[in-house]
C-alpha cells in the first residue's frame, strides 16, 4: 500500500483546490497545504481507512479557523486571480481550476460566512458528504445541508454561470474593450448585461480605486474611461474565463475578469491594489491588444 507521503503528493493539487475555495488567497491556500501536511504526519495514518478524506478534513478545519480568525473587511476585497496565456492554464493552474471557479464565484464566496462556505465548498464543489461536513462544523447533517442550501441560493443569484464558448467570451470582451477605447456609450450598453455588476479593489486607503457599481448605463458611464489605458491591455485568461490585463514597465497594474452570460458581461471585477499585484504570479503575456474591431456582438 502506498505510504503517506506517496498519498499526500497525489492529493495536494487537490488539497490546494480546496484551500483556494475556502480562503481566496494563493499564498494562504498554499500554507494551508504545507499545515495539512504537518499535522498529518506529526498524527500517522494507523487507523485511517480514508487517507484522502481525513486529510480533507485537516485542511477544512484549518481553513475554517483561518476564516473566523478573519477582520471583517470595512471595503470590498477581490480574492486573489489565476491569471493564465491565452492559449490556457499550466499544468499546476489547470490542477488548481478544476471546476468552474470564475473570479464572479469567487467573490461571492468571500461574502458568505465561514460555516456556510465551508459547507458549500466542501460538498458542492468536492462531493463531501454532508455527515462528515457536519463533523467538521459541529452541527448535524441536516444543518450542514441548509447551510450549503443558503450559500447556493447566493452562489445562483449573484455568480452567473459564464457561456461556455471561450471564442466567444473573447469575442464579446474584445467588443466591450474597443467600445471602452472608443468611448463609444451606446456600443458599451449594447455590449453589457442590463443587471452587469462592477467591483474594483484599490487596496487599503485607495478608496476612490474601490467601488460596486451596477447597471449597463452606469457601468458603461465608468468604462468610458477605460479608454486611456487600451495600449497598456494584453488579453488573458482569469480563472479560465476570458479576461485582461494592464502591464506598463514590466509591472501588472490591473487585473480583470469578464464573466460573459448569454452573449453579454454580466459581471466585471477588478483587482488593481498595486500591492497585492506585486505578489500575484502573471505569465509574461503578448503585447498584442485586443481586436479592435471584433466581428459583431451577438446583438
Amino acid at each position: 500500500m502506498p505510504g503517506l507521503t506517496d498519498v499526500f503528493e497525489v492529493e495536494r493539487p487537490r488539497l490546494r483546490a480546496v484551500a483556494y475555495r475556502m480562503l481566496g488567497s494563493l499564498a494562504e491556500a498554499e500554507d494551508a497545504v504545507q499545515e495539512t501536511w504537518l499535522r498529518a504526519s506529526r498524527a500517522g495514518d494507523d487507523g485511517v481507512s480514508n487517507v484522502p478524506g481525513w486529510l480533507t478534513t485537516i485542511i477544512g478545519r484549518l481553513c475554517l479557523n483561518v476564516l473566523r480568525g478573519r477582520r471583517a473587511h470595512p471595503e470590498l476585497r477581490m480574492p486573489d486571480p489565476v491569471v493564465s496565456l491565452p492559449s490556457g492554464p499550466d499544468p499546476e493552474q489547470r490542477a488548481l481550476l478544476t471546476d468552474e471557479v470564475g473570479l464572479a464565484l469567487m467573490v461571492v464566496l468571500d461574502s458568505l460566512n465561514p460555516d456556510e462556505r465551508l459547507a458549500f465548498v466542501l460538498h458542492d464543489l468536492f462531493a463531501v458528504p454532508f455527515g462528515e461536513v457536519g463533523v467538521l462544523l459541529d452541527r448535524t447533517p441536516a444543518a450542514a445541508r441548509q447551510l450549503a442550501s443558503r450559500a447556493r441560493r447566493r452562489v445562483r443569484d449573484q455568480a452567473p454561470a459564464p457561456d461556455p464558448d471561450l471564442a466567444r467570451q473573447r469575442e464579446v470582451v474584445d467588443a466591450f474593450f474597443a467600445a471602452a477605447r472608443d468611448g463609444d456609450f451606446d456600443r458599451l450598453v449594447e455590449v453589457l448585461h442590463p443587471d452587469v455588476v462592477l467591483r474594483a479593489d484599490g487596496g487599503p486607503g485607495r478608496p476612490s480605486f474601490t467601488a460596486v457599481l451596477r447597471g449597463a448605463g452606469t457601468v458603461a458611464g465608468q468604462a468610458t474611461g477605460f479608454g486611456r489605458f487600451a495600449r497598456y491591455a494584453r488579453p488573458a485568461l482569469v480563472n479560465g474565463a476570458a479576461g485582461l490585463v494592464m502591464v506598463a514597465g514590466g509591472r501588472t497594474l490591473t487585473v480583470m475578469a469578464l464573466t460573459v452570460r448569454d452573449g453579454r458581461i454580466a459581471a466585471i471585477d477588478v483587482l488593481n491594489d498595486p500591492r497585492r499585484l506585486r505578489t500575484l504570479p502573471v505569465p509574461r503575456l503578448s503585447p498584442r491588444p485586443p481586436a479592435p474591431r471584433p466581428a459583431g456582438t451577438g446583438h
